[in-house]
């Protein structure tokens, strides 16, 4: 039996059940795809996994209890920007619960006390909050996440009692309340996202479909995904690493927008694969986003990039970058500008190749981020003969730019 000590988050929508008797199947579906393309591109940045989704509700496990909480606050955060547009009828009022400990790990789900407890917690807590146990207080860093006791509950099937915490409203000093700072919290502000955008500032743009975006395909029942914009096996960097320089930052942008404003069946197929259950399921669903790919009346450029998108979706980054590098000579103008991205993959390999690719592309609008990795390395590098190396990767690839 295989076990790990994890993170668990819940999050559903408050008073969903009780929608879906007033919309048709149609607009409950509706709202659920804006649903998750508003929060799956989060968890995905502060490195949570999705174990499953059930109608409104999402179960996502995190190795960092810090990198969980900072990620409902950005949930909170964006559906506050999102809500501000939206007609009464479409408004996303979701709650989120988190608790820590060791779980059982099989078939691609999670088990144990742990879990419970996070779905109770989640059962009392608010909409529009983060709530979170006495477990998560002691583990998470508190230097960068603010917390506020809400009290000591008895909770249905689990013994004993469960002390609760929240993340309280902005604005705020990070640091541990004392006493008598429990009662100085602020109101909250219609003019102000709740948490300030502390964690949602984390998250790059380019990583995030506009609210207003998702507000008008929401009213027009359209699907549109940008996947690969933010690999969700990017570790957690502070703004100066994910820095792309102007002219790469401003290509991704527009690229972005150009995709949600036009929409693709295969960019939904993609996001369909990403969203598979079970790696059965993850392969069925490739093998028809493939087929879907060939079908598509487009240029060798164009279906070189959405299969480096599909092999991002089955959690493949190498074969991904080899995809954009084709693309990138194919003349597809999004493919540099993703390989920018990849420099912040967790693994090193991915790293390295994606330096070693912009290097013999000679993309001179990677430099600055070329730079930052030469300087700052990542996760798992090493100087060692034998080891990665994806700073002397960037070093490399600089050089073939010119310093």
């Amino acid at each position: 039996m295989k076990t790990a000590n994890l993170a668990i988050v819940f999050t559903d929508i408050q008073g969903f059940s009780e929608r879906t008797s007033r919309q048709t199947l149609e607009e409950n579906q509706r709202l659920l795809r804006v649903h998750g393309d508003l929060l799956i591109p989060i968890f995905r940045s502060f490195g949570g996994r999705i174990i499953k989704s059930i109608g409104d509700a999402f179960l996502v496990t995190f190795e960092s209890p810090t990198q969980a909480v900072l990620s409902g606050m950005a949930i909170q955060d964006r559906l506050w920007s999102y809500n501000r547009s939206a007609p009464d009828a479409e408004r996303l009022d979701v709650r989120v619960a988190i608790n820590v400990g060791e779980v059982r790990l099989e078939s691609q789900d999670v088990f144990g006390e742990p879990v419970n407890i996070a779905a109770r917690v989640e059962s009392i807590a608010e909409a529009g909050e983060v709530f979170f146990t006495e477990a998560v207080y002691l583990a998470m860093n508190k230097a960068e996440v603010p917390s506020r006791e809400v009290g000591t509950f008895e909770l249905k099937g689990i013994p004993g009692k469960i002390r609760v915490f929240r993340v309280p409203r902005a604005p705020y000093r990070v640091e541990t309340p004392a006493p008598e700072q429990a009662r100085a919290e602020p109101p909250a502000s219609p003019e102000q996202p709740p948490f300030g955008n502390l964690a949602l500032s984390r998250v790059p743009e380019v990583a995030l479909t506009p609210p207003s975006h998702v507000a008008e395909r929401l009213v027009r029942g359209t699907r549109t995904a940008l996947l690969a914009v933010k690999s969700p096996r990017a570790w957690p960097l502070p703004p100066r690493v994910l820095a792309l320089g102007g002219a790469a930052l401003a290509l991704v942008l527009v690229v972005g927008l150009g995709l949600l404003l036009r929409g693709s069946p295969v960019a939904s197929a993609i996001t369909f694969v990403a969203e598979a259950p079970t790696p059965r399921e993850k392969g069925e669903r490739a093998e028809a986003a493939r087929r879907l790919i060939a079908e598509q009346d487009a240029g060798p450029g164009e279906r070189e990039w959405w299969t480096g998108q599909l092999e991002e979706a089955l959690d493949r980054p190498r074969e991904a970058i080899r995809h954009y590098t084709a693309a990138a000579k194919a003349g597809e103008t999004q493919a540099p500008a993703r390989l920018v991205e990849l420099l912040g993959d967790k693994g090193c390999t991915a790293r390295v190749e994606a330096a070693e690719a912009l290097g013999a592309l000679k993309w001179r609008p990677a430099r600055s981020a070329l730079e930052t990795l030469a300087k700052e390395g990542g996760p798992g590098d090493s100087r060692g003969l034998f080891g990665c190396n994806s700073r002397g990767a960037a070093e490399d690839a600089l050089k073939r730019l010119g310093r």
